[in-house]
């Protein structure tokens, strides 16, 4: 079965508020930056059926170690602060295939 999108980006823009005993990912900004990473796929071309979709979610539980986005198919969970890390995540990874290994959020021990 041909999957409708090759990859999916999703933002956690999970926001619990001002004094939350948890920090959330739209505390950092994370909203912005997903619509920034929306415009900049759209502006590369790399957009639509078949190629890139850029969503918002909801929390994906790894709020200590926000602003979270995870990359679909490959399972690829980021942190990042800025602009530019979202520009190095949408080049090395979804460009040219390369995991931006200093963003990557490692897998929880269980």
């Amino acid at each position: 079965m041909a999957q409708y999108y090759r990859q999916h980006l999703f933002f956690c823009t999970n926001d619990r508020g001002e004094g939350a005993d948890r920090p959330s990912c739209n505390q950092c900004g994370s909203a912005a930056l997903r619509e920034y990473a929306k415009t900049r796929v759209r502006e590369l071309g790399l957009a639509g059926a078949g190629k890139v979709r850029v969503n918002t979610t909801g929390c994906l539980d790894r709020c200590e170690q926000g602003p979270v986005c995870v990359v679909y198919p490959e399972g690829i969970w980021y942190t990042y602060i800025d602009e530019e890390d979202v520009d190095e995540i949408i080049d090395s990874h979804i460009i040219n295939g390369k995991p931006v290994e200093r963003l990557i959020i490692q897998r929880r021990e269980t």
